[in-house]
């Protein structure tokens, strides 16, 4: 039997806590100490990125955060206003550090302290991004040595580096216990694929390559998100997750307040924002979703925002982000399960999509997809179920 001692359980007080496998363990410790939370998001995240690169051909990132991912993406190039949204203005990006900065990029607030994942190997440039992010660790197939020598020096010397082994192939059956009851069943090895959307039960059938890419990014990404989740896309990457809600609407409702702070983040008005150079990148943007957010009335009616801004901003009122959010279209959705009424689509509506994948079956379809065919939304009925626990 292989097993590593762990730093402790879920939580301090579970002072008692290992990985173990009858056979070899397929990832190897380069640097630092695991934690129980940390392997768990490290093997979700490197299945979601294995099955993104193989989905889309492209490399994946993923940014996880307390078992489900704040960001997940493929290397589509960015454009100029993303790279000043990302803070990587006029910096010729490598494949694997596209996919890292757009993962990252897309909710900046859950991804603080993530764990990365990489489907390639880590180039010195995606370590030189990381290393300047607050992170708990990363996983990939390989690491070049710069790479390895900049995230070793990481955290005082106490990130954590994982090297996974890209053969391996898990047992068929999982379990867990819980409670002292053991649980078990099949892993969840379902292929999404383009196939997943050939049953378009709208009056549009307009289903462009870019949304069967954003879609299928969608998908695969509640694949390992915690149930009940709904999934924001857009330009290859997830652009707003909602995970382990208890109602759909909700789901639906939070990942598509993230969504819209992500396209406002790309706003002139955000983007011209008068930061002072001491303004560290975190603060920056915690300051960013205040700004936007219903306390910014508090950040600029006192004196605050003098630790910020050089000067003080015009606020962002509602009237003009609602604005412009009007003009977003070509939003893709996906939902883990089916959408039980058509509030979901009016929701989604709101925040730009135009094409949603959903697994179909309620009571109501009649009515969720009459919802679709007002607002001229494309929707495929994929049929499957990716709850995840």
């Amino acid at each position: 039997m292989n097993e590593i001692a762990l730093k402790y359980g879920c939580n301090p007080n579970q002072s008692s806590a290992r990985v173990f496998t009858d056979g070899a363990l397929p990832f190897t410790v380069l640097n630092g100490k695991p934690g129980y939370i940390n392997l768990l998001d490290a093997l979700n995240a490197w299945q979601l990125v294995t099955e993104l690169k193989e989905a889309t051909g492209l490399p994946a990132a993923a940014s996880f955060k307390h078992v489900s991912p704040a960001g997940a993406a493929v290397a589509v190039p960015l454009s100029e206003t993303l790279e000043k949204a990302y803070f990587v203005e006029g910096i010729a990006l490598s494949p694997v550090a596209t996919a890292y900065v757009r993962a990252r990029g897309a909710d900046r607030m859950s991804s603080y302290g993530d764990f990365v994942a990489l489907s390639d190997a880590c180039d010195a440039q995606t370590a030189s991004f990381l290393a300047r992010e607050v992170s708990d660790g990363i996983i990939a197939p390989s690491y070049s040595a710069e790479a390895l020598d900049i995230l070793k020096s990481k955290r005082k010397g106490a990130y954590l580096v994982l090297q996974m082994d890209p053969s391996y192939a898990p047992p068929v059956l999982e379990e867990k216990t819980v409670f002292g009851i053991h649980f078990e069943q099949e892993r969840n090895n379902l292929k999404i694929d383009s196939s997943c959307l050939s049953d378009i039960v709208t009056t549009s059938k307009d289903l462009p390559e870019g949304a069967k890419r954003d879609l299928l990014i969608a998908l695969i990404t509640l694949k390992y998100t915690q149930s009940n989740s709904v999934c924001y896309a857009q330009d290859g990457q997830a652009i707003g997750i909602g995970a382990g809600q208890q109602s759909r609407v909700h789901c639906t409702r939070l990942a598509g307040s993230k969504a819209d702070i992500w396209q406002l983040r790309q706003s002139p008005r955000v983007l011209g924002l008068p930061f002072r150079d001491d303004v560290r990148r975190p603060d920056r943007d915690n300051a960013i979703d205040v700004y936007l957010g219903e306390e910014a009335e508090d950040l600029l009616e006192t004196d605050d925002w003098k630790r910020i801004f050089t000067e003080k901003p015009a606020p962002f009122t509602h009237e003009e982000k609602k604005a412009y959010l009007a003009d977003i279209k070509g939003v893709s959705c996906a939902s883990d399960a089916f959408f039980p009424f058509g509030d979901n689509v009016e929701r989604a509506r709101k925040s730009g999509v135009s094409y949603i994948a959903q697994s179909g079956g309620s009571i109501r379809d009649d009515h969720v997809i009459e919802t679709a065919n007002k607002y001229g939304i494309t929707m495929a009925m994929t049929h499957i179920r990716l709850f995840h626990h």
